[in-house]
């Protein structure tokens, strides 16, 4: 049965066919749907879900039914980021008619935002990958590779120090990522199962949308900074120039992280799709 959307100032939380949790705000006429970026997600509580809340409040405001669907869990050993798109795409049939009026995937939910947009173009209206790109550096590579290492072993310490890599890179911020490793084992690491952090990596390691780019039919827009490690410039230009149509935004002077959590980009994404 599609999703019936109701009058409420509160988020509401469950859980679609799969194992994919949702939170959602708003009733507008129009449907957003945001992946999370990752490797590891999860539906925010608490002081994160109002935190949350006032960041999608401009997409509510400008008439959207905001939803963040999670990946699903439980997910089986190999399995990529084109099936993790199968994944949305089989939510936005069963629970969203079909279509959704604006998908904005952010790093690595960007990834299967975009596989989403190629390998099922009708379940999309618009696009907006936020600090995404066809690929993840050899930076990036290597630091997951530290965090797929430290999971298989069960060393959730050494997992927190490789997701304090993505915050602090840089041999001069080790000691520092040292002291936040722990607080992000607890924060990030045991919020969820292990092994679909694992295969959320290792489905990072190996993806390259070069293949699948000129697919896209939707409108694109791609916000990202010009100082990410992640996605580096050579790689957001390729990226772009492979879609038909794709409208670049560059944040000067911004790392991944910096620039993903910008308060521009609500403002740029309404911009583009009204």
């Amino acid at each position: 049965m599609a999703v019936r959307t109701t009058t409420r100032a509160e988020p509401r939380a469950g859980t679609f066919p799969g194992a994919m949790e949702y939170l959602t705000w708003g009733d507008g006429p129009r449907t957003m749907v945001f992946i999370q970026g990752g490797p590891g997600r999860t539906i925010p509580t608490g002081l994160m879900r109002r935190a949350t809340g006032r960041l999608f409040a401009p997409y509510v405001a400008a008439g959207y039914a905001v939803w963040i669907v999670a990946r699903r869990r439980h997910m089986p050993a190999g399995h990529s980021v084109a099936d993790m798109a199968d994944d949305y795409a089989r939510i936005i049939a069963e629970q969203f008619g079909g279509s959704v009026d604006l998908v904005v995937g952010e790093s690595f939910g960007g990834m299967v935002a975009q596989d989403l947009a190629a390998r099922h173009p009708e379940c999309v209206g618009r696009v907006a990958l936020v600090v995404s790109g066809y690929e993840v550096s050899p930076w990036g590579k290597a630091v997951d590779l530290r965090l797929a290492d430290a999971l298989r072993r069960g060393d959730r310490i050494a997992a927190g120090g490789a997701f304090a890599e993505y915050l602090l890179p840089g041999r001069a911020l080790g000691p520092a990522r040292r002291m936040l490793a722990p607080l992000l084992a607890r924060a990030v690491v045991d919020h969820g199962p292990s092994e679909d952090m694992l295969v959320e990596v290792e489905a990072e390691l190996g993806y390259d949308s070069r293949g699948v780019l000129d697919r896209v039919r939707a409108p694109v827009l791609l916000i990202c900074g010009d100082r990410d490690r992640f996605f580096p410039p050579a790689v957001v230009r390729e990226t772009a120039a492979r879609i038909p149509d794709c409208q670049l935004v560059w944040y000067s002077r911004a790392g991944h992280m910096r620039a993903a959590s910008s308060s521009r980009i609500a403002r740029d994404v309404l911009a583009f799709a009204p």
